[in-house]
């Protein structure tokens, strides 16, 4: 019996709070629906190793000797090496359709505004953590996980864990957070303001040349952001070529759902009680909602002095779609301006921004990587 049950003695009281985070977040990926692919498979791996002496993670032995665990095995094979999030940047590049942007190219301006959150959090972080983890937590704010997951393992963060969390569960509570902000800084008048969209022709040879010559671009300005850009481009120009139909459709399915199960329960080898369990972790959480509250506030407030010079006004919940979190951003405004007036119809428009928050989060992380390394 001693034998059967004598690694209960092992138990310390951390891992059954664990053990509980985990279940938070399996409920919310099958009861809330957020984030399901991702919060079920992280939230089961924060059980599988917070068990004593699991296996599932690298263990000590009596001979001092190291015995290797799977989810150890496979973070080192998949995100130490930046795997895993190159690997889903093409899934997601080959989900998003450009067309929307390249009808209306001004729509790129919302997704640069949107990251002031990122910046702002940087500043922020740097009084409570050294420049390398302040930038790896500003990037929360980037509202894009893999770009979360590449920039904190470049640069070596020990909160590696506690950022991943942050950045998958605010973009699943991208619904609930951002209404509230674009109802603080913006107007009645403001949020009944219609936005009528211009159906405009892109042409087959444009939607191939746009991921080339932004990763070419993109290269030029932001070389550490060349990986993550050119993966996402990379992804899109399948998508756009018109001849890897089969390979489209194998991105955007089986290789994206596939990478984000191996992404989240590996990512549980960074939430382990001891690492995770800390005061800084709160403080993670709480400066990554910073990062996602002012992300939004600094989309409406550039569509608000847009409006300043534009003859033809632009209603400023655009601004917020400027963020990442593709396309729960754009849904949200879309709603919202309905709910204002259901005749305001503003989902292209909304998309629009959103796709082009996604390029402008991964060159931010870059310029992020840039800037400290």
């Amino acid at each position: 019996m001693e034998e059967l049950f004598g690694n209960l003695l092992n138990l310390d009281w951390k891992m059954p709070v664990m053990w509980l985070i985990g279940g938070i977040l399996i409920f919310l990926a099958v009861k809330k629906d957020m984030e399901p692919t991702l919060l079920l498979p992280m939230g089961f791996g924060a059980i599988l190793v917070n068990l004593p002496f699991s296996g599932a993670v690298d263990q000590v032995n009596a001979a001092g000797e190291v015995e290797r665990g799977i989810i150890s095995e496979l973070f080192d094979m998949g995100i130490a090496n930046e795997l895993f999030p190159l690997l889903l940047f093409i899934g997601i590049g080959a989900m998003i359709d450009f067309g929307p942007v390249l009808s209306n190219p001004k729509l790129m301006l919302f997704g640069a505004a949107a990251q002031f959150g990122i910046f702002f959090t940087l500043s922020m972080a740097s009084f409570f953590f050294d420049l390398k983890d302040a930038a790896s937590i500003a990037i929360i704010g980037a509202a894009d996980g893999p770009t979360s997951i590449y920039v904190a393992n470049v640069l070596k963060s020990e909160y590696i864990g506690a950022i991943i969390v942050a950045a998958y569960s605010y973009m699943a509570l991208v619904p609930i957070v951002q209404p509230p902000v674009i109802r603080l800084i913006t107007t009645k008048k403001e949020r009944l303001i219609r936005m009528p969209y211009e159906q405009k022709n892109v042409s087959k040879l444009t939607r191939i040349m746009f991921p080339i010559v932004i990763t070419a671009i993109t290269g030029l300005v932001s070389p550490k952001s060349v990986a993550l850009v050119g993966f996402l481009m990379f992804g899109n120009l399948i998508r756009e070529c018109g001849v890897l139909g089969s390979l489209s459709e194998t991105a955007q399915n089986v290789l994206a759902n596939l990478v984000t199960i191996l992404l989240g329960i590996t990512v549980a080898a960074r939430m382990q009680a001891d690492e995770f369990l800390q005061p800084q972790t709160l403080l993670i959480l709480g400066l990554g909602l910073v990062a996602f509250i002012f992300d939004t506030v600094g989309g409406v407030m550039f569509a608000k002095l847009l409006n300043l010079f534009s003859k033809k006004k632009i209603n400023p919940m655009i601004g917020a779609a400027g963020i990442s979190a593709f396309p729960m951003s754009a849904r949200v405004v879309h709603k919202m301006g309905l709910a204002e007036d259901n005749q305001n119809f503003l989902l292209m428009h909304s998309i629009g921004a959103n796709v082009s928050g996604q390029i402008a989060s991964v060159i931010a992380g870059g310029l992020i990587l840039n800037f400290v390394m």
